[in-house]
């Protein structure tokens, strides 16, 4: 985690001094309410905020996301921290996930809280796949308690029908993980999604979203909704 706000400090700093032009940079901020939270097939929360900070340089980003529960003031909270960086159809990054438990700066390996992980993935335009593997921090075991480097693959296809914009996507974890509660290789997301975006003066958003979502590996369905306003 040092070492990542080591590196975001640098890529602020370094954004900060070559955009002699500020309009260059680009801000991410955004917030959206949600029915219910539902993660990788995962139902991590009842109804909620998902606040989204962060600027954008050059296909370079530093972002920052959470969740905080609405109906249920008990659901554990979130904070994530997201590096990417995205060129054409690829994109590479690491993410250091935050719930509430525990002291945010304890960073020691076997007390933290915290999970960290890396990603890449190729968007080909008509079908996007990324691939994602805890490194460090607080990881799920394997059947002999070791860490299991938790994994988890997904595939999305977005298309437009009827004047709405649709996304399929296929999560699986292709190995034995506690984090995502299954013991074997499993299918844990199948989600069909339409949002309508609705544009306001231009270059402010409000898409309303509602997906349908099946965890196979757990026999579960939710069907979510959602609202949010972009820049």
């Amino acid at each position: 985690m040092k070492r990542l706000l080591i590196i975001a400090l640098s890529v602020v700093g370094l954004t900060t001094a070559g955009a002699q032009d500020t309009e260059k940079v680009t801000p991410i901020i955004g917030i959206d309410i949600v029915d219910q939270y539902i993660w990788r097939g995962q139902d991590l929360g009842n109804v909620g905020m998902h606040p989204t900070l962060g600027i954008s340089y050059k296909g370079l980003s530093l972002s920052t996301w959470g969740y905080v529960g609405i109906s249920n003031w008990a659901d554990t909270k979130e904070l994530d921290f997201t590096l990417d960086y995205t060129y054409k159809g690829l994109n590479v990054g690491i993410t250091d996930y935050w719930f509430s438990q525990g002291n945010y700066f304890q960073y020691r390996n076997g007390k933290t809280t915290h999970i960290w992980e890396a990603f890449v993935g190729y968007d080909f335009e008509y079908l996007a796949v990324k691939w994602y593997t805890n490194f460090s921090g607080n990881d799920g075991l394997n059947k002999n308690g070791n860490r299991a480097y938790s994994s988890y693959l997904e595939l999305s296809a977005p298309f437009r029908l009827a004047t709405l914009d649709w996304q399929a996507s296929l999560g699986v974890v292709p190995w034995r993980t506690t984090l995502y509660g299954n013991t074997h290789f499993a299918v844990t997301n199948i989600t069909l999604k339409a949002t309508k975006d609705f544009l306001l003066k231009e270059k402010y958003h409000l898409p309303v979203f509602v997906g349908l979502t099946a965890n196979p590996d757990s026999k579960k369905l939710y069907l979510l909704a959602g609202i949010g306003f972009h820049i």
